[in-house]
């Protein structure tokens, strides 16, 4: 380019607005990494879900960007509720075995390293198999700021239906509290199934598996061994595993007391040797 054109295209009028096209310098690092061990999970809202569900939000890709997710952790035996999104959504799976189903569809199954992809609009649930947990990333795009709509819960005949139609066709069992106290002490045990674990279980603030550690951890520490038993099968159905237990047993010896903690193991035995 000779010196006559070179001066003629920086002096110009137009070359101030030709520089404005040029990209601009990105606010945000061109890449940037967020550490799994930094991110926090908390419980998933129990409007939107059945069962013990936490879920960790991922951070948001880039400025201006519709994409969101958030990785996700399914008990056994939980799902989210009825719900569609927008734009749909991308679930991969990480850890475990899942379920999923679109409204009317049959019910087909999640593994790690599967990609599942449900188109906009379209009515689905998806949580973890009865009897294996399950973790996912679920990816979803917003339109006009909304990436979910949630509808009604799962039933456990739509969750499980083979093991519905197994179901005899006699009178409901009755609760823990009703077989313990229903006889002789009916208000009470209504309270116990309406209240104590009607209510006060079914708070969000703590999970089923961390309120049963601090229910095992206080009857240990009170060496109260009729209601450690019952709640140590309670706290085995809610997650927590023989060698948590007996974990948390050996710790509170130091806070409660050998006689305690040693009466506390002999209840664990015997709940754990007479487990189906």
């Amino acid at each position: 380019m000779s010196r006559f054109l070179l001066a003629l295209l920086l002096f110009s009028p137009v070359f101030p607005a030709v520089a404005q096209t040029l990209p601009k310098p990105m606010n945000s690092p061109p890449i940037s990494v967020s550490r799994a061990d930094s991110r926090v999970f908390s419980p998933a809202p129990a409007a939107y879900f059945t069962g013990e569900v936490r879920l960790s939000p991922l951070p948001a890709p880039a400025e201006r960007s519709r994409l969101g997710g958030a990785s996700v952790e399914f008990a056994a035996g939980t799902r989210t509720a009825w719900h569609t999104h927008p734009m749909g959504q991308t679930l991969v799976v990480t850890q475990g075995r899942g379920l999923v189903q679109s409204w009317g569809g049959p019910i087909l199954e999640m593994r790690v390293g599967d990609v599942v992809q449900i188109a906009p609009g379209v009515k689905h649930w998806h949580g973890a198999a009865p009897d294996s947990p399950m973790t996912h990333l679920a990816l979803s795009e917003s339109q006009n700021g909304k990436t979910v709509d949630w509808l009604e819960k799962v039933s456990d005949e739509q969750y499980n239906p083979q093991r519905a139609e197994a179901k005899p066709s006699s009178a409901p069992q009755p609760s823990r509290a009703q077989a313990l106290m229903g006889d002789i002490a009916p208000k009470l045990a209504q309270l116990t199934d309406d209240v104590l674990f009607g209510d006060v279980w079914e708070r969000p603030g703590l999970s089923k598996r961390d309120r049963s550690l601090a229910t095992v951890s206080a009857l240990v520490a009170l060496n109260r061994p009729d209601q450690l038993r019952s709640h140590l099968g309670r706290a085995r159905e809610n997650g927590v595993s023989e060698a948590e237990l007996i974990e948390v047993i050996t710790q509170m010896a130091f806070y409660a007391g050998w006689p305690s903690a040693i009466s506390a193991i002999g209840v664990a035995r015997e709940v754990f040797a007479a487990k189906p």
